[in-house]
């Protein structure tokens, strides 16, 4: 048996601005309820920087962000509505693309003694690739929910999700998972 926690990664206002699907955050909703019912912790992972980005001067991904965005009190650095957390579930901010990447993830992770990760985020190429990645390496137990996950270019999310992931997780649907906690 294993201890699931299904993870919300970089569903934030600025970057769901630009996922063409709009029945992704309505989709991913289903799942985060799901979870809560089945009572699988939602840990939510954020991109978040000190004012100035000094964290992030030196990264060739965040390094050219203007200032004032994904700095506490940015608009677009807030959890997308239709899946904002509730009092008392976890909120990780990260500093790279990695959710573990400045991140205390694994500590969080530990201290609840979960050992299986249930990945959902945006963008497929970006959090979900190298989070999946380092997890594995971590000896985590991977799922990724494919319609949980997106990305700008269609392409690339289905390589990934079809030739890439499955070396290292089970991907499927948030339906399937759903059925699979009754």
């Amino acid at each position: 048996m294993t201890n699931p926690a299904l993870l919300v990664m970089d569903v934030q206002q600025a970057i769901t601005e630009r996922v063409p699907d709009p029945g992704f955050t309505p989709r991913l909703a289903r799942a985060v309820a799901a979870a809560r019912t089945a009572g699988v912790p939602v840990v939510y992972v954020v991109l978040g920087f000190r004012p100035g980005h000094p964290e992030a001067k030196s990264s060739p991904s965040f390094g050219a962000l203007p200032d004032g965005t994904f700095v506490e009190g940015d608009p677009g650095a807030a959890i997308h509505p239709d899946v904002a957390p509730r009092p008392g579930e976890s909120v990780v901010t990260k500093k790279r693309v990695s959710a573990f990447a400045g991140s205390d993830l694994d500590l969080v992770l530990r201290g609840g003694a979960i050992d299986h990760l249930v990945l959902t985020g945006l963008a497929t190429s970006g959090v979900v690739l190298p989070t999946l990645r380092q997890a594995a390496d971590l000896d985590y137990r991977l799922t990724v929910l494919a319609d949980g996950c997106g990305d700008a270019d269609p392409e690339v999310h289905r390589v990934l999700t079809e030739k890439v992931f499955p070396r290292q997780a089970d991907v499927t649907t948030i339906d399937t998972w759903i059925s699979g906690l009754a």
